[in-house]
């Protein structure tokens, strides 16, 4: 992927987030002139819902934490599938993503992360498997993180599959590991790049690098819990938790280091410094970064013609802050705004649905998905 000078990487992007409602039937604008959306329930409850995608029936895959996998089928919840890998569901761990490959219609493919392992022994994982009827069959492990961790946090698990059909994995640091992401020994505080079939590809920047593992993609990151692909543009968006402050969004280049932790705006949360560098040389500096923090969770892009203003405009998920994070990016300015926020509710995940509808889950024990439209 070529590198983009700043002069450059403003004219590709105009980034924007939107509107806020609380009920079914209740459209509101947080400030004058801003666009009206409403905000529909599509399905509930479900267990912390972590990740959502969407079937070509019009059906909808959404993974719980807990480590059920459903289908929502016109508002009715499935009972879980059979033939989900056991998760180790504790603190952050659990059942994550759920991704369909591109050629879906084709193959059958669907791609799910997952926490693996025990409480002393655990790592990222990804695996395929297919849909047939309420279970799931052929189930293949096709990576898992190295080496295993101790600690029920920092997984990352997000994915995004590139215009070549191979797939970006965010790993993240396991919190009390984080210099380990400076090294290239380790999958912590990586993005790893695989085939679809889990192989590596051999294009790969650290392939013949010693002592370095070849999936690695980036590195130098904390907790990445999106990534976006822009193929029209050919740029990569990720962004990572920081800890007491420090969430970052970056633009992902290829054998790119991201600085965690020798540069961070963020401070350890006894408020001791993690490192007196905010920019360092050698590491890239972020698009944005949030301070204090907002927990940036899922995601996404806006290509759809249902939001006509917001062509490219990037959508951002927050647990801490319990909102949607409208992000506008100018020649020379970036602007933010606050949205979803009279929900009250942590939101873990939001997606482009196929009909060009934005879907967001909620993150709590009586999880939703809502569906958002804009009102006249």
């Amino acid at each position: 992927m070529q590198r983009l000078n700043t002069t450059q990487f403003f004219k590709f992007l105009t980034l924007l987030l939107v509107g806020c409602a609380q009920f079914v039937t209740l459209a509101i604008a947080d400030e004058p002139g801003a666009t009206k959306l409403r905000v529909e329930v599509i399905a509930e409850p479900l267990d912390h819902p972590w990740s959502l995608a969407f079937l070509p029936d019009g059906r909808l895959l959404v993974t719980e934490r807990s480590g059920q996998l459903r289908i929502v089928d016109d508002g009715n919840l499935s009972d879980p599938l059979a033939n989900v890998p056991p998760v180790y569901a504790k603190s952050q761990g659990g059942l994550m993503d759920v991704v369909l490959h591109p050629d879906y219609a084709d193959n059958g493919w669907i791609y799910l992360t997952l926490a693996h392992g025990t409480p002393s022994a655990n790592a990222t994982r990804l695996i395929r498997a297919k849909l047939a009827g309420d279970a799931l069959s052929d189930v293949e492990v096709l990576f898992t993180a190295q080496p295993y961790k101790d600690t029920p946090v920092h997984y990352g698990a997000r994915l995004a599959f590139l215009a070549d059909n191979s797939l970006l994995l965010s790993v993240g640091d396991g919190f009390d590991f984080r210099e380990q992401a400076q090294r290239l020994d380790n999958h912590f505080g990586k993005i790893v790049r695989l085939h679809d079939n889990g192989t590596t590809p051999t294009d790969n920047p650290f392939v013949d690098a010693v002592d370095a593992l070849p999936e690695i993609w980036s590195y130098g990151h904390r907790n990445a819990q999106a990534i976006v692909v822009d193929p029209q543009n050919n740029l990569v968006f990720a962004h990572e938790h920081g800890p007491a402050g420090g969430d970052e969004i970056n633009v992902i280049v290829r054998g790119h280091n991201y600085g965690w932790p020798i540069a961070t705006h963020g401070r350890d949360y006894s408020g001791a410094a993690i490192s007196p560098y905010t920019e360092f040389n050698g590491t890239d500096n972020p698009l944005l970064h949030w301070t204090p923090s907002i927990a940036p969770a899922g995601m996404t892009r806006v290509t759809s013609d249902k939001y006509p203003q917001w062509q490219g405009d990037l959508i951002v998920a927050a647990l801490k802050s319990r909102e949607l994070r409208r992000v506008t990016i100018g020649d020379n300015s970036i602007q933010q705004q606050s949205l979803l926020s009279d929900l009250g509710e942590r939101i873990r995940d939001v997606r482009q649905g196929p009909d060009g509808y934005l879907y967001v889950l909620t993150d709590s024990a009586q999880g939703r998905i809502l569906k958002l439209s804009v009102t006249h």
